[in-house]
């Protein structure tokens, strides 16, 4: 069953022929236990089937420990957004619904040579000395979830020290559970610090900022 209709294809299409690079799409899954793993693989088959410059690689997270590990991917279905800049740009689940949005803005960013974020922030990120993680858990029907992922994905492309991955929380609800989810979006940088709601870049700055100063 095809995911987006003529109409939404086409357009999707004309996106992805604006990119400025490859951008290569490393999924991972799971034979077994992985319920919505085949779904997800279907997906991003079909998105990369309306672009030459999108390149898709699937593994077994289990059969394939060293890629998994190359890749520090620990649940499926994940995949991982390669473009010049590396891969830091992560989703956790399937990235449909308004998330869809999320994933044509990270491969448009993946792709690209900058980051539109303010001069400051591009300065302090250019700063960091340790790793930050940024986990930005959101869901299908959520309008205001995107935006927070996308600034999550844009810091991790400014900073060879971040990561950032999408987790839709109801695929995860352990880790939803984890972390206290409640309300989407909800940002947990580096396991602790966790910010509700769409916020400011300034609000992401401190976050990763303080997060990387302990």
């Amino acid at each position: 069953m095809a995911f987006m209709d003529q109409q939404t294809a086409d357009e999707v299409k004309k996106r992805l022929e604006a990119l400025g690079a490859e951008v290569k799409i490393v999924f991972f899954k799971e034979s077994l236990l992985c319920q919505t793993c085949g779904p997800a693989e279907d997906f991003f088959k079909e998105v990369a089937a309306l672009s030459p410059k999108v390149k898709l690689e699937v593994y077994n997270r289990v059969t394939d420990t060293e890629k998994a590990a190359a890749y520090g991917v620990a649940q499926v279905p994940a995949a991982v957004l390669e473009g010049p800049n590396g891969g830091r740009v992560r989703f956790l689940g399937i990235p449909a619904g308004y998330e869809f949005v999320s994933l044509l803005e990270g491969l448009k960013n993946s792709a690209a040579a900058a980051q539109e974020l303010q001069a400051e922030t591009l300065a302090a990120l250019g700063g960091l000395k340790k790793p930050v993680n940024i986990k930005v858990f959101v869901t299908p029907t959520c309008p205001y979830c995107p935006s927070a992922v996308v600034l999550a994905h844009k810091f991790a492309l400014a900073s060879a020290q971040i990561t950032a991955e999408m987790v839709e929380a109801t695929e995860f609800p352990e880790l939803a559970a984890k972390y206290e989810v409640e309300g989407v979006p909800k940002t947990i940088v580096n396991e602790t610090a966790g910010l509700v709601g769409a916020q400011p870049e300034s609000a992401l700055l401190k976050a990763v900022l303080d997060a990387a100063a302990v």
